[in-house]
């Protein structure tokens, strides 16, 4: 039975199973997204079709990469090597994984209440899972018709083309609202904790791939104590299935060697991750480049020869993946790609220059290779003085990148001045956030010249340095012409590392901002790092030293790699946030009468709870304009009374009830009997700017109704 997926006593040899399980989470997300995004096209994203389409595309793609795993193995120098591993490692992943899924599961977020990201891609996902389409009509009938004061959108929500459209790639709320369709909003919440748990076998399997079986559960555990993967793995956010996504693959890329058809597949996973993450196009344009390079390979008469059939498909498994990407984009998430528009606009030029490149590497590239063969023999001796450097001068040039981050803030500060009313409330906000850090007030201020510190608060110092020495020492054994397997993975590490760390494009406050880490910084440099533990074990190994020391120097490199990370997560790891959401918001749900029209007569409140309302409870739901002059009898930040009293009128006249929501019982009191419909008292995530956050900020929110 040699060849197949079994060994001859029927057994699934260990090695194949830990392949296998490390990449059916990219599998089953990639047919769950091809199936899905057609059919929100047509407006028919709704369980049963999902299950039927969506769900067999997913089983199909499992089935094909389980049987693609047979012929797996892992990197080992410039060989390769079946992939190893023993039950008691397969254990261990899975064991990392299961105790993930149970711990953030546990200390879950409840956020719902739109504020930040996560809530807006909660509520975009419970409308999915209710309605199947987009985008989001406004219901103006039941305001008695179109008035000038009524506003539908709000905070992560777009008013565009007479309909209100989500912020947002719609790929996650697609993924999401799996958990609300088997057990309500419950189920949406725990939604992160699987996702992570799949996203600890997918750094795993890359880890056993690249560095070895024995050290995956090393890898795993410390990607999981991360406090941004626990983070990020406990509320709704992009992240962890983008990270799924490029980091599967790259499992699958690695499978496909022997059957190069294959890396189809991996494209499209690498592809998809666009649909789910507009910024996912910066991160996989080294697939672009890394294709062309393959294809330019062709005709060449050595091991190249094996990687170059893979060029095509990868190409063109890409070009499906991000196309489904763009078209949901621009048909779906147009404003939002408006609002984005200064960093979308170079990212799509700087991906056509790329492609263009590509293109002409694949038809002029294998002619340029051959020509180069045949150059003379004085031409090569003329260039390779210059090629017996540059091995060191590539391994010097990682170093002095990451001596450049790590100097960063002595010698340069970023600021931001306000154009945008985006970037004034965000001035507002760190100006706010400094007040409460203890810092001097420069509300221009973005703290994104501390970035690399950011990585270093999460990993620590030790795993930091591994990861610099695993870099150096791959990119010179590349530029010697050996190790071309680790290619595609340090070319998207590094490329995603440097762009991201120089200009991480987020408000600075963490835990928040460390979301930029997650797609690939944090598994990049965690995967690079245990590698390095490798190399230095190896070492040991080389130098003569006997098991024990050999055994000592892995235990000891294991502990500087999980201890920094886990002491760092302890401060937040075991205090759930914006817990008693789903309850708060049932209750206000349960005392908006069924038949009710609902005016947000106050600016937080509607741009907090607009879209829940009418997404969660289930009723029409706008917010009115505050005005900037008011009398002095007028409470602050409430709606022009001829406003509420005309739309009052007009809800009337059409058979509803008006129902007005504020966050002041006195903004309500001449219009009706206020009655306090939401009084929350919970914890958020902390706002920390120069600092490892170690703690969670209180959080109260307050809602009242009247009826006129």
């Amino acid at each position: 039975m040699e060849g197949t997926w079994f060994d001859p006593a029927g057994r699934p040899p260990v090695g194949r199973v830990l392949a296998a399980m490390t990449i059916l989470p990219v599998l089953a997300l990639a047919g769950w997204l091809v199936a899905g995004l057609p059919l929100l096209l047509l407006g028919r994203f709704t369980p049963l079709p999902m299950l039927l389409v969506g769900g067999g595309l997913a089983v199909v793609l499992c089935l094909y990469g389980v049987r693609l795993t047979r012929q797996s193995g892992t990197a080992s120098a410039s060989r390769y090597e079946p992939l190893d591993g023993s039950a008691r490692q397969v254990a261990a992943v899975a064991a990392v994984a299961v105790a993930s899924a149970v711990f953030n599961a546990v200390f879950h977020s409840e956020q719902l209440i739109i504020r930040r990201d996560p809530a807006t891609y909660a509520q975009y996902a419970i409308w999915l899972a209710r309605h199947g389409s987009l985008p989001i009509p406004y219901g103006t009938a039941a305001f008695g018709g179109a008035d000038p004061a009524l506003i539908f959108d709000s905070v992560g929500l777009y008013n565009h083309g007479g309909a209100v459209v989500p912020q947002f790639m719609p790929g996650t709320p697609m993924i999401y609202a799996v958990g609300h369709w088997l057990a309500g909003v419950p189920g949406l919440l725990l939604v992160p904790a699987v996702l992570g748990a799949f996203a600890v076998l997918t750094v795993a399997g890359v880890a056993a791939r690249l560095v070895g079986a024995r050290w995956a559960p090393l890898a795993a555990l410390t990607f999981a104590v991360a406090m941004p993967i626990l983070y990020t793995s406990r509320t709704a956010f992009s992240e962890i299935p983008s990270l799924i996504l490029i980091f599967g693959g790259l499992a699958l890329a690695f499978d496909a060697r022997n059957r190069p058809r294959a890396a189809a597949v991996a494209g499209l996973a690498f592809g998809l991750a666009v649909l789910v993450r507009i910024d996912g196009l910066r991160d996989v344009l080294p697939v672009l480049a890394y294709s062309g390079l393959l294809i330019a390979l062709r005709g060449r008469r050595d091991r190249g020869e094996a990687y170059a059939r893979m060029g095509p498909p990868l190409l063109a498994g890409l070009a499906v993946g991000a196309g489904l990407g763009l078209v949901a984009g621009f048909t779906l998430s147009r404003p939002y790609l408006n609002y984005l528009s200064g960093s979308v606009v170079p990212l799509l030029i700087i991906s056509g220059v790329v492609l263009v490149v590509t293109l002409l590497g694949a038809a002029f590239g294998p002619k340029l290779i051959v020509a180069g063969s045949a150059r003379s023999a004085s031409g090569r001796r003329r260039f390779g003085a210059i090629a017996r450097r540059l091995p060191e001068a590539a391994a010097g040039l990682v170093v002095l990148v990451m001596l450049a981050f790590a100097v960063r803030p002595w010698v340069q500060t970023v600021r931001r001045h306000a154009v945008t009313p985006d970037d004034v409330a965000n001035a507002q906000f760190i100006h706010a956030t400094q007040q409460a850090n203890g810092l001097p007030v420069d509300e221009t201020r973005l703290y994104s010249e501390y970035s690399l510190y950011w990585v270093i608060w999460y990993l620590g110092v030790p795993a930091v340095v591994l990861a610099t020495l695993a870099a150096a020492v791959l990119v010179r054994r590349m530029a010697r012409g050996s190790g071309f397997v680790w290619l595609l993975p340090l070319a998207i590490i590094g490329w995603t590392t440097v762009t991201t760390l120089y200009r991480p494009g987020i408000t600075p406050d963490h835990p928040f901002a460390s979301r930029r880490l997650v797609p690939v910084i944090v598994p990049g440099l965690v995967l690079l790092a245990t590698w390095g533990l490798r190399w230095v074990w190896a070492r040991a190994r080389q130098a003569g030293y006997g098991v024990r020391v050999r055994r000592a120097v892995a235990a000891a490199g294991g502990v500087l790699l999980v201890v920094p990370a886990a002491v760092v997560s302890i401060g937040t790891a075991f205090t759930p946030t914006e817990r008693g959401e789903t309850a708060a918001v049932e209750h206000l749900c349960a005392a908006l009468p069924r038949d009710a029209s609902v005016l947000i007569i106050e600016r937080v409140t509607g741009a907090r709870f607009t879209q829940l309302v009418r997404g969660m409870c289930g009723v029409p739901t706008a917010q009115l304009p505050i005005p900037q002059a008011r009398t002095p009898s007028t409470p602050p930040d409430v709606a022009a009374p001829a406003d509420v009293n005309r739309l009052v009128e007009r809800i009337r006249s059409t058979g509803r009830r008006p129902v007005l929501l504020a966050a002041l019982q006195e903004q309500l009191t001449p219009y009706g009997t206020p009655i306090q419909v939401m009084r929350l008292r919970t914890r958020q995530d902390e706002h920390s700017l120069v600092d490892a956050p170690n703690g969670t900020w209180s959080l109260s929110v307050d809602v009242w109704m009247a009826i006129p």
